[in-house]
């Protein structure tokens, strides 16, 4: 998948250490192209002696002896920001690595556009990585200028909307009317990329029909869904609460046979049961959405689906 995307002429990547075994794939497969790539990895760490080992093990797995962009994972409040700047932070390790030439570049990602707005006209970050789609578009309005101003690049997480845009071409042409935002789709399939890439290669000029199509989106999607950051996670009660906030969206997107069988929607209905409703998810949600009442509402949606089925 990433050697298609570097034949496609994708040359950014973006990765962290806490995704999985990411890190190792994008290492194997940009051997012998790495010059050609710039690759932007992250750390969750704050503190200094971890965010080193964290950054040394990304070298590793990445198979290169320099990061192009080294961002610090979800900076959502001014206490995680303190702490990565205080004396024995991480930014002390980004100084010195930037100083060896492990790292050329310093970032950050949020899902606070508020704290991202704090942290651009610092003058101590290049990029800012916070969502940014046609219908999560806090930023657009404040933090995409402000990026502009202060020569910070901008980088757009989540131009699906974790899976309620399913349009690639009004997803993707919606960021394209930002000239200093680089949209930083996902995907799972080579023919998204090619769709992507085509998108790209084609008119940037949203139509009047187009803009009418976001519009419907919009007002139909509304504010109230998960943006599948999972910072609600782990639950103290051991709650799968990922599956069981997707499970309507979920529903759209598999048969009915997948659904009903898939252990990771079984397993997260399941789990329901464990919840003691003391609202520590709903504290850690960037988005300060309702989590207990949305779980109750899918549970009882996927009962009723279930009792349709048979």
């Amino acid at each position: 998948m990433v050697q298609c995307c570097l034949d496609l002429g994708v040359n950014f990547i973006d990765t962290a250490i806490g995704y999985l075994d990411s890190e190792q794939r994008i290492g194997k497969a940009v051997a012998g192209r790495r010059e050609k790539v710039f690759i932007a990895t992250k750390t969750p760490v704050r503190d200094k002696e971890t965010a080193t080992k964290h950054l040394d093990a990304s070298l590793r797995r990445l198979r290169t002896d320099y990061i192009d962009l080294w961002q610090f994972h979800n900076v959502a409040n001014e206490a995680s920001y303190v702490q990565i700047m205080q004396a024995g932070g991480a930014m002390e390790a980004a100084q010195g690595a930037l100083k060896a030439g492990k790292i050329r570049h310093i970032g950050f990602s949020s899902h606070s556009v508020d704290m991202a707005l704090k942290m651009v006209p610092l003058g101590l970050f290049e990029t800012v990585m916070v969502p940014l789609n046609f219908v999560c578009n806090e930023g657009g309005d404040r933090l995409v200028p402000l990026a502009r101003e202060h020569d910070v690049g901008f980088l757009a997480m989540k131009p699906f909307a974790g899976g309620r845009i399913r349009t690639a071409w009004l997803a993707i042409k919606y960021l394209l009317q930002f000239e200093n935002v680089v949209p930083v789709p996902g995907i799972e399939k080579a023919e998204e990329m090619e769709e992507i890439v085509d998108i790209v290669n084609g008119s940037w000029e949203l139509m009047p029909e187009e803009q009418e199509a976001i519009e419907d989106i919009r007002a139909r999607v509304g504010t109230r869904f998960c943006r599948r950051c999972e910072y609600c996670m782990p639950c103290p009660q051991g709650v799968l609460i990922p599956p069981l906030m997707h499970l309507p969206v979920l529903w759209e997107l598999w048969s009915p046979e997948r659904f009903f069988s898939w252990d990771y929607i079984t397993d997260g209905v399941e789990s329901q049961k464990n919840c003691t409703q003391c609202g520590e998810c709903e504290e850690k949600c960037p988005y300060h959405l309702p989590i207990r009442e949305m779980i109750a509402e899918h549970v009882e949606f996927y009962r009723k689906l279930k009792q349709l089925s048979h």
